[in-house]
This record gives structure tokens, C-alpha cells and sequence, in this order.
């Protein structure tokens, strides 16, 4: 059965009224004098409570604002980590309704948590923002930002793969955008960071051709003095079918021969799929051959 909503949005401006009742009484003089803390404590607990009558209402700027204010509260109580975790919530329910004041908030969080050195929590909800950058706004350079930001935490904290995992998406964005030298050096860096841990060991091998198809696009002679590096480094590079792929590539890129580049690929592609990133780079790639037409048909 379901629970009669509107009712409960109802009753959470009623309390979201009698909570800014309490708010003004605590500020007069007399309500100074009874216990004006007492009263900002129950507003506090009276937004937050409203603020979830609101989330089952599904009313989501409401839940966000609601939470906002029991933020303000509790930091007016010096309540630091509770005004953190009421922004945290503000910013995840403003997440389904206003992307923008979401990131206000989160950002908010993010400023407690730092200045008490909780750097592992910051760089969480940098990465949240981050998200929302990415699929809400659509705004990648900002997305960028947070994700290098939220990696300059984790690495602070010793929190290598939640690092490397930032990084990763650093790089994949650089090179969508042509900043082709930054994804370089950090798929660099994270196929370094890897090729030591067992586990992990698999993964770089991808890492070092990511970073060659960068090289690439830039520069042949460039991506051929790159893949040599990187199989000195990691010898378990050179027997990869990536690497096979990256020296047919060159070879027909030289010869500047883009069926025999087309087939090289399709080859690969049969076996283990390229995904929509390698595809874009192999494309930027093959369209540096003279007189291509940039197709993988």
C-alpha cells in the first residue's frame, strides 16, 4: 500500500514552519537567555526530519534545502562533522533536481572535511562532483578538475588504487580533448604504478597502449621510441597483442598503407574488442595517413 505522500510534504513544511519559529525565538534576548542553544539543537533536528518527509515525498529541492538549513544550524553549534554529513545529504538529494546547487553543497561538505584532515572523505565527494560534471552538465574540463583534485588526495592518504582510479579518468578525458602529453603522462604513470603489483600486473599492459595511441596521433617517431621504452620497462609488454597491433600500425603507417592499417585493426578487434576510447584514437590515428578518408570499414 502506498503511504500518502502529499501528506507527508504536509507535514514537513510544518515542521520546516516550526523549526524556523524556534530559529528566530533563540536569536531574541529573552530566547538567548532560556537556552537559545536547546532550541537551535531541536530546529536542527526538526529540518532533518522534514528533510526526509520531503525525500519520500520525492520532493527533491525541498529535501535538499531542508537539509541545507540544518547544515547552517549545526555549524552555527559548532558541529562540524554533523553540518558536513547534513551538506553530503543536501548535495545527494539536489542531485536529482538541480545539479548545480548540488555541487554547492557538496563543495560545502568538501571544505569542513579538509579543514579537520579528512582528506579520504574529500577526495570521495570531489569525485561525486566530478560525476555530476561529467554526465549531468557535461562540462568535462570541470570534471577534469575534481578528478585530479579528488587523486591528489588519495595519493596524500596512501590510497593508490582509488588514486590510480581518478587518474584513469583524467587521462581518458585529456585525450578526448587533445591534451595529448597529459593523458601520455599519466597513463604512463599509472602503468608504472601497476606493473609492480601482482594483481594488477594484467592491467598495465592496456595502460602503455593507451599511452602509445597518444604518442601516436602526436607523432610516429614519437609512439615507435615510446613502445621500445615501455618494453624495456615491462617485458611482458612486448609479448601483448596490443603491442603486435602497435607495430603493425606504425608499419603500415609508414608505408602510409590505410587498408593494411584498417586490417590490422579489424584483426584485433575480432579477437578482443576495442572499446568507443581506443576506437576514437585509432581513427585520429588513420586519419594522419595521406588521402584517408578516417573510416575502420
Amino acid at each position: 500500500k502506498n503511504m500518502d505522500n502529499s501528506g507527508k510534504e504536509k507535514e514537513a513544511m510544518q515542521l520546516m514552519a516550526e523549526a524556523d519559529k524556534k530559529v528566530k525565538s533563540s536569536g531574541s534576548f529573552l530566547g538567548g537567555m532560556f537556552g537559545g542553544n536547546h532550541k537551535v539543537e531541536d530546529a536542527c533536528e526538526m529540518y532533518a526530519r522534514a528533510a526526509n518527509m520531503f525525500k519520500m515525498a520525492k520532493n527533491w529541492s525541498a529535501a535538499g534545502n531542508a537539509f541545507c538549513q540544518a547544515a547552517r544550524l549545526h555549524m552555527q553549534l559548532q558541529n562540524k562533522l554533523d553540518s558536513a554529513t547534513c551538506f553530503v545529504d543536501a548535495g545527494n538529494a539536489y542531485k536529482k533536481s538541480d545539479p548545480h546547487e548540488a555541487i554547492n553543497c557538496l563543495n560545502a561538505a568538501i571544505e569542513i572535511y579538509t579543514d579537520m584532515g579528512r582528506f579520504t572523505i574529500a577526495a570521495k565527494h570531489h569525485m561525486t562532483i566530478a560525476e555530476v560534471y561529467e554526465s549531468e552538465l557535461v562540462d568535462i574540463e570541470k570534471a577534469i578538475a575534481h578528478y585530479e583534485q579528488a587523486a591528489d588526495y588519495y595519493k596524500g592518504e596512501e590510497s593508490n588504487s582509488s588514486a590510480n582510479k581518478c587518474l584513469l579518468k583524467v587521462g581518458f578525458f585529456s585525450a578526448q580533448l587533445e591534451q595529448y602529453a597529459k593523458a601520455i603522462e599519466i597513463y604512463e604513470q599509472v602503468a608504472t604504478n601497476t606493473m609492480d603489483n601482482p594483481l594488477l600486473k594484467y592491467n598495465a599492459k592496456e595502460y602503455f597502449f593507451k599511452a602509445a595511441l597518444c604518442h601516436f596521433i602526436v607523432d610516429e617517431l614519437n609512439a615507435k621510441l615510446a613502445i621500445e621504452k615501455y618494453e624495456g620497462m615491462f617485458p611482458a609488454f612486448s609479448d601483448s597483442r596490443e603491442c603486435k597491433l602497435l607495430k603493425k600500425l606504425l608499419e603500415a603507417h609508414e608505408e602510409q598503407n590505410s587498408e593494411a592499417f584498417t586490417e590490422a585493426v579489424k584483426e584485433f578487434d575480432s579477437i578482443s574488442r576495442l572499446d568507443q576510447w581506443q576506437t576514437t584514437m585509432l581513427l585520429r590515428i588513420k586519419k594522419t595517413i595521406q588521402g584517408d578518408a578516417g573510416d575502420l570499414k
